[in-house]
């Protein structure tokens, strides 16, 4: 199905569509070669509360973004390759319900389907794409993925020191290593991680004292062989930042999921 629709009109007009949709804000997406397989509203867990997202699928990348208006306007868009993606199935939490986790080394979460069945078509479609994209290319998949944040809602003290109530004057963070909500002072500390940024990040102050400690054990290891000093990956350059998407205010419900539509 994808190899036939790969030089044909209909799908060079399709992700046209697409383009449009997204405005000047959006990137290109016409390449050659490239399929849109499928398209659909997931609600996507984000740091503050779930929100709907529309997600459209092609044959090497995952693309979503904000619904502005429905399937005429979109903005906040992001593209996911997907040879860098690694899915996990969920399982069903109360209100939480056919849910898998999408991983990629610089940013994971999970999204939920409206059912079970949209469930397992999504995830088989989104592996297809990602076997044939490994299989063509003789890559391996990537082993190495980002936290997924554990939402606002769940932690109401912090998750390291177990004291500090979380309110308007005591913000919470994210350690961008673990995933964890914590206070100020317990991510006090910046490390830098390869997969997500070049700059260091905002950890937990556990998993700072692991990965410094991994760290040193490397470089004591390095130094034997070129006697080479260790940088330092303390840094205070950077602040602290949310979630982009929380700028847009709308409210959503699990209810409002739409199924995967597939040309």
């Amino acid at each position: 199905m994808v190899d036939k629709l790969v030089n044909s009109e209909a799908n060079a007009r399709r992700i046209q569509m697409v383009e449009n949709c997204f405005g000047t804000s959006g990137q290109p997406l016409f390449l050659p070669g490239r399929v849109l397989v499928g398209e659909g509203v997931l609600t996507k867990m984000c740091r503050k509360r779930p929100k709907a997202r529309q997600f459209f699928l092609f044959n090497d990348i995952l693309v979503y973004g904000n619904i502005v208006i429905g399937k005429k306007k979109y903005n906040k868009q992001h593209l996911i390759p997907l040879e860098e993606v690694q899915l996990q199935a969920l399982d069903d939490n109360g209100q939480y319900r056919n849910g898998w986790l999408i991983r990629t080394a610089t940013k994971s979460f999970a999204v939920y389907a409206a059912t079970q069945t949209e469930k397992q078509e999504w995830m088989a479609h989104i592996n297809k794409c990602i076997e044939d994209l490994l299989r063509k290319s003789g890559k391996k998949p990537v082993e190495t993925h980002a936290a997924v944040w554990v939402p606002d809602s769940e932690a109401t003290i912090c998750m390291h020191c177990k004291k500090t109530q979380f309110t308007m004057i005591n913000r919470r963070h994210h350690c961008r290593n673990c995933g964890a909500v914590v206070c100020g002072p317990c991510s006090s500390k910046k490390f830098i991680l390869p997969g997500q940024s070049n700059k260091p990040l905002r950890v937990c102050l556990d998993c700072y004292d692991n990965l410094t400690s991994l760290k040193r054990d490397g470089n004591k290891s390095l130094a034997g062989n070129n006697n080479k000093p260790a940088n330092s990956t303390e840094s205070s350059g950077e602040d602290d930042s949310g979630d982009d998407e929380e700028a847009l205010k709308e409210s959503v419900t699990h209810d409002e999921v739409s199924s995967l539509s597939e040309l």
